[in-house]
């Protein structure tokens, strides 16, 4: 890996500049080639990687991990510049598995892969998972949910009255009038989760009341050592087994994909 920057063995990786260099030139080479150069059937760009512990370092900085969005921002303006007309909704995931998944395109000399999701794909996959309550009350102590429940709401009350004077229903709800301290700061939209079918797998969305300066979502991937943080409202995480969501100040749920025992 990183022969293309490797002037001989004894040399250290390729710096972060040159990889971000080529992840984005990548990116942009697939993009013209896929729907003829014209983007507006592309509804995501899915990222993997898979480096070494000692390297991994290299490719977080090279993705801009701490800052969100921005990474997509700088493929935004590649799209821009070349006219890929990509829609306004787009979503990049950034991923770092263990094994390079099947429908990836490998990038050549990197330890790195991408997947383009276009608006084609209509076999709907099926599939379950779980939402546990690990801290905080809500209506029940676990959820299962699927991937034919469309939208599925997170929030405080059953059934909230949000800013716009419309009523919002939350299938995972926390009562409002609960004694459990760490119900306090989830938001009546707080937070919803789909299942995205291009990719196989459920993705977890801040809403309005999510989100700064609302009273926020952190995530703890169970895949990824680092803390995430949501904080926009069309950027989703991608959910593993044993991701731990906090909701406001201390109220956590577990996602999983095996029921309690």
């Amino acid at each position: 890996m990183f022969d293309l920057f490797k002037k001989d063995e004894n040399k250290s990786p390729a710096d972060v500049k040159e990889v971000r260099h080529s992840l984005l030139q990548f990116i942009k080479q697939e993009l013209q080639k896929a729907e003829g150069g014209e983007g507006r059937n592309i509804k995501g760009i899915n990222l993997f990687i898979c480096s070494k512990n000692n390297e991994k370092h290299i490719y977080e900085a090279a993705v801009y991990l701490e800052e969100e969005g921005r990474f997509k921002n700088e493929v935004q303006k590649i799209a821009d510049d070349y006219a890929l007309n990509l829609p306004q909704n787009w979503v990049m995931n950034i991923d770092f598995p263990d094994e390079m998944p099947p429908e990836a395109i490998k990038i050549t000399n990197l330890d790195a892969g991408m997947f383009i999701r276009t608006k084609d794909n209509t076999i709907q996959k099926n599939a379950a998972a779980y939402i546990r309550i690990l801290s905080g009350e809500a209506v029940k102590q676990e959820y299962q949910i699927t991937s034919t429940d469309g939208k599925i709401n997170i929030g405080r009350e059953r059934r909230a009255q949000v800013a716009d004077g419309f009523f919002r229903l939350n299938h995972i709800a926390f009562p409002g009038d609960s004694t459990n301290e760490n119900n306090k700061f989830i938001s009546r939209q707080h937070a919803h989760i789909e299942w995205d079918n291009d990719s196989s797998c459920f993705m977890f969305f801040a809403d309005e009341g999510g989100v700064p300066p609302g009273n926020k979502v952190k995530i703890r991937s169970a895949t990824n050592e680092h803390l995430i943080k949501l904080n926009s409202v069309e950027m989703g995480h991608r959910l593993e087994e044993g991701d731990q969501i906090v909701l406001g100040e201390s109220a956590v749920i577990e996602f999983s994909y095996k029921a309690e025992i």
